[in-house]
């Protein structure tokens, strides 16, 4: 392990930098995500407010999977810090699986919001251009992986959730530095 990669040591400032852009991203993309599905599917309301909740949510989604491309990338180039050693086993295993989770359901859901859009096909982004196309034109199958995206979306969000809570657990109850590793503003 690199000599600034200790147990307990900050993850770098690109590291914090992407996770919490990605954070803001999330967490303004599933009420735009609802508000919009529920303005267009519930209420059939296609004005100019649904279809400029559409646009920031499709493109939103665009920038959120290049953005973890990106992340993925960064982290298998350099690594991460080492636990907090005061973690029990079971404590590491679980956070390592839910940020593997966080990580594949932040590629698989926006790659199934593109999908969806293309098979719709709803590509356009605020008039502006068009999204390029994944799939030939199914309105049939646009509906089922759109169902998919969404459940699989509110899943992201009851597990970046779950994450939270972790984050906090450790900050508030355990007072042993793990959510400190990747707060803002460190050196």
């Amino acid at each position: 392990m690199p000599k600034e990669m200790t147990p307990g040591s900050p993850y770098s400032l690109v590291a914090r930098t992407l996770h919490w852009i990605t954070v803001i991203a999330v967490f303004g993309m599933i009420p735009v995500g609802l508000t919009m599905s529920y303005r267009g599917n519930v209420l059939d309301l296609w004005d100019g407010l649904t279809n400029t909740l559409y646009s920031s949510h499709k493109l939103l989604g665009f920038l959120v999977l290049w953005l973890t491309a990106g992340r993925l990338a960064y982290r298998l180039l350099h690594g991460a810090p080492p636990d907090v050693p005061t973690l029990a086993w079971w404590e590491k295993a679980a956070s390592h699986l839910v940020h593997w989770l966080l990580y594949g359901l932040l590629l698989v859901v926006p790659i199934l919001g593109w999908i969806g859009v293309s098979l719709f096909p709803a590509l356009d982004i605020f008039g502006l251009f068009n999204l390029p196309a994944l799939a030939k034109p199914d309105e049939e199958a646009a509906k089922r992986v759109l169902d998919i995206h969404g459940k699989l979306a509110l899943t992201l969000g009851a597990l970046a959730l779950l994450h939270i809570a972790a984050a906090l657990y450790h900050r508030l109850i355990r007072r042993d530095g793990v959510m400190r590793r990747m707060w803002p503003g460190l050196g």
